[in-house]
């Protein structure tokens, strides 16, 4: 009996020290818990300057083939740090924070003579140049929306320098059906994607995501900060990207690309994957049921399973 007094007692003592630790030092928590996801999924932060001044900061870690995956608009790279604990027993990982996003360069027009280029083609140059200081000839390409566009420019650019592609809900396909946030931005009401304080950051958290991940208000409050700071230059970049159709480029592209897209996306609707497939002779779809705009955030582990499954084929290659 006095033993299960005690353990009461320790488990009421521990469950104020977490509430303490997460509603009171809550920048340390986040700092804390990043750590705890990027160490579980073994890998390390790293940065390096491109001969033309670019500061790239990047997550490295893993054995094999490169990959290298793309973060969305308003994202970064730890936005794929839980999938990719099932990626680096396999695969060489590298996910960069994209120019103008996390903590890589954020350079604007304001910095510079000439308008800042923030299309895919443009944007897809930079990772390249970020492939090859890495010393990579060849990759394995990944991307979540924006970042998809970025992959998918990517290929269609340098197609031999592409091994496959993992489609992540992308951008870029514009002629197909209309998602909710289009006829939002379209009906001139407020793009939910532009983040002016840590309310609209919540919002926006819970409306790309059917089945978001667990994480307490007070951890999502300090990663609205980098959002709600970036929030006019992110303007800019939705804009130029979103005016940047890859289709007509894409059109007949033999990459072999997994085209993974969740039912109840809300931002780009999930319709355009047979608009895509279409498109490229060597594509394959997975619909994932219940499943919104981030898949590797909202089910990692049946995302990954996928796209080993994917990799795991491209030895053995069936006809489309």
């Amino acid at each position: 009996m006095r033993f299960l007094k005690m353990l009461v007692v320790a488990l009421f003592i521990a469950a104020i020290g977490l509430y303490y630790f997460v509603y009171v030092t809550s920048p340390q928590a986040t700092d804390y818990f990043i750590h705890y996801e990027r160490e579980a999924a073994k890998l390390t932060r790293k940065e390096v300057v491109l001969p033309d001044g670019t500061h790239y900061f990047y997550l490295e870690g893993g054995r094999g083939e490169p990959l290298i995956l793309l973060h969305g608009f308003g994202g970064d790279k730890d936005h794929f740090i839980r999938i990719a604990k099932f990626l680096t027993p396999h695969y060489h990982v590298i996910i960069p924070d994209l120019l103008g996003f996390g903590e890589s360069s954020h350079p604007t027009s304001v910095d510079m003579s000439a308008r800042v280029d923030y299309t895919s083609r443009a944007q897809a140059e930079r990772v390249r140049a970020l492939a090859q200081s890495l010393g990579l000839k060849s990759v394995h390409l990944g991307g979540n929306s924006m970042g998809g566009q970025i992959a998918l420019a990517y290929a269609a650019a340098h197609p031999a320098e592409v091994e496959s592609l993992w489609l992540l809900s992308p951008a870029g396909i514009w002629s197909a059906p209309q998602s909710e946030l289009e006829k939002i931005v379209e009906g001139q009401q407020r793009n939910i994607l532009f983040i002016r304080n840590v309310d609209d950051y919540n919002h926006a958290f819970d409306f790309v995501m059917n089945r978001p991940p667990l994480i307490p208000r007070p951890i999502l409050n300090v990663l609205a900060q980098n959002s709600i700071r970036n929030e006019k230059l992110s303007e800019q970049i939705f804009t130029q990207f979103t005016n940047d159709s890859v289709e007509k480029r894409v059109t007949g592209l033999k990459t072999p690309a997994l085209i993974v897209w969740g039912n109840q996306d809300r931002v780009l609707n999930h319709l355009t994957a047979e608009v895509l497939y279409k498109l490229m002779p060597k594509s394959r779809v997975v619909i994932m049921d219940g499943i919104g705009h981030m898949p590797m955030l909202e089910s990692p582990e049946q995302c990954a399973e996928d796209y080993l499954y994917f990799r795991f084929k491209l030895q053995a290659p069936d006809e489309k």
